[in-house]
């Protein structure tokens, strides 16, 4: 007789639609969609290779761009002349699009987070004025002890072309693991960067319990959406309860901090470089 796998996660059950249910805080968002968790799915895949591997990384960030954009970017009441104004004093359309005088930064931080973040920044630039959208580049790196397990992260070169001041700062990072690398970099931006950002958004393919309470507990005013939520290292017990409920006994990091279940390194397969 076949025997059920006591790992899995109750959460993913069921289709829900909208937002995954927890009880991590209100500025957490996990989505509950199945279209984009199937391409996810194939993406976490060892059978999943270049080029597929960077075509769904691009539909994946547009998607989840489109999410963030709609929810958290100024709306603003716009009027559009189309082309039936030729013919009709009726050809006007007016409506809520998106504020095109909005001020955003996208990080790319190297190496996973390249992509992501040039999806950003070529799609916004198409969506408000080009001249508000700005690409920054900084080079992150896990810092390990002898045994492989992760001791916080180094911030090394950057590339930061400009202040931050009044602007949705945007960090597109696939793999939200220990929550070190992003909380370095954020607080890179607040300490040495010139201006007060209105925003800072994180955009994670999969996130784990462990990154959430790091970015609660160094920066509580950071926003986080993601695809996916992994808790997979958890008991059974754990993984039969809403997550966030025993927050302190949930885990979804193996021993050496990769999450589980996971995909393994994004930053490896999406630039097929292993080392």
């Amino acid at each position: 007789m076949t025997q059920s796998n006591p790992y899995i996660d109750s959460s993913y059950g069921t289709y829900q639609g909208g937002e995954l249910e927890h009880l991590y805080g209100d500025k957490f968002h996990v989505l509950a969609d199945p279209f984009l968790l199937t391409l996810l799915g194939e993406l976490c895949t060892d059978v999943c290779i270049q080029p597929r591997v960077s075509q769904l990384a691009r539909a994946l960030y547009e998607h989840l761009l489109r999410v963030v954009v709609n929810q958290e970017f100024a709306h603003k009441q716009n009027t559009i002349t189309t082309r039936m104004a030729e013919s009709s004093d009726r050809g006007q359309w007016t409506g809520q699009t998106i504020d095109a005088s909005t001020k955003v930064v996208t990080v790319d931080i190297a190496r996973a987070g390249m992509l992501p973040s040039q999806v950003c920044f070529e799609t916004l630039s198409g969506l408000i004025e080009a001249s508000n959208v700005r690409q920054d580049h900084a080079i992150m790196a896990r810092t390990t002890d002898a045994d492989g397990h992760v001791t916080g992260a180094h911030f090394g070169e950057s590339k930061i072309g400009g202040d931050v001041d009044e602007a949705i700062v945007l960090l597109p990072d696939p793999m939200g693991a220990t929550g070190s690398s992003i909380s370095k970099a954020i607080t890179h931006y607040k300490n040495e960067v010139e201006g007060k950002a209105s925003k800072y958004i994180c955009m994670n393919l999969i996130i784990t319990p462990e990154y959430l309470k790091t970015l609660k507990e160094d920066h509580p005013d950071v926003i986080v959406y993601a695809l996916r939520l992994d808790r997979g290292a958890s008991s059974p017990e754990i993984l039969a309860t809403t997550p966030g409920t025993h927050w302190d006994q949930e885990s979804g990091l193996t021993d050496i901090q990769y999450i589980i279940p996971g995909g393994g390194g994004f930053g490896e397969v999406l630039n097929n470089s292993y080392c």
